[in-house]
Formats: structure tokens, sequence, C-alpha cells
């Protein structure tokens, strides 16, 4: 199974027309071409200062771009993982299932109000499992 998905910029939780526009201008126009020019904090806070953006802003589009890499979260689920605490596929796969599953059912809670929301603990495990298939 191919585990490193690839998607438009302007895919990304988030990704405003104008900021896919300004990702655009430096030649990055997918989450791969992202994720390899924005490798390390240098290569990050460096596309952050062409662009005037915010270093933490560059930052997360970096972690989306990361984790939506993973077939089973895609750009449909990148932005719970985020906001559920989990930055990259790295601390993904080292996060206890249980926990990540209780971590995004209250954020559901706490933002919709809609628990039935959550994605479902198998749904989980998958992401997880995907997530160490890139580090074994």
């Amino acid at each position: 199974m191919d585990f490193h998905k690839t998607w438009l910029v302007t895919e990304l939780p988030g990704m405003s027309e104008e900021d896919g526009n300004l990702l655009h201008s430096l030649g990055i126009e997918n989450t791969a071409q992202l994720l390899q020019q924005g490798n390390t904090l240098e290569q990050r806070n460096a596309i952050a200062d062409r662009l005037k953006l915010h270093p933490q802003q560059v930052n997360k589009w970096v972690a989306l771009a990361d984790l939506a890499r993973l077939p089973g979260v895609g750009c449909s689920h990148c932005g719970l993982l985020l906001h559920s605490g989990v930055a990259s596929c790295a601390q993904l796969a080292q996060t206890p299932v249980y926990r990540l599953h209780r971590q995004m059912l209250r954020f559901q809670v706490a933002t919709l109000k809609r628990g039935d929301l959550c994605p479902p603990i198998e749904q989980v495990q998958q992401w997880v499992n995907e997530a160490r298939t890139l580090f074994s």
C-alpha cells in the first residue's frame, strides 16, 4: 500500500485561495512539495519570511501536509488530528489509540457538541498503523 498520498495544497483544511497562491509563487503546488521544501525549521522559517507570514502558519501547513499523506487520514481528517494534539506522523505512530480516540471525542464534543461525528476507534487504529508503517 502506498503511504505517501499527495494533495494539492489548496485542499488542506483552512488553506485560503490567497495562501495557496502564495505557496504557488514559491513553486509549491502540492503537499509533497510542501513537505520537501519545509522539511526543517530553517526551511519553514525561510518560507514564512519570503511570504511575510508568521512561522506558526507555515508550521501548521507542514503538519497538516504530513498527516494528510496517510491515505486513511487525508485532507478530511488531518485537521481533526492536529486539533486533537497530533502534529506529525511520527507522533501519531507513538500515540496510544484509546487515548487519541478520547482526545478526538473530547474535541468534537467541545467544538461541535456532537460526539457522533468522531471517527470510530477502528479507524483511528488504522491511522496509527499507517503511521507506524512509515517508520518500520
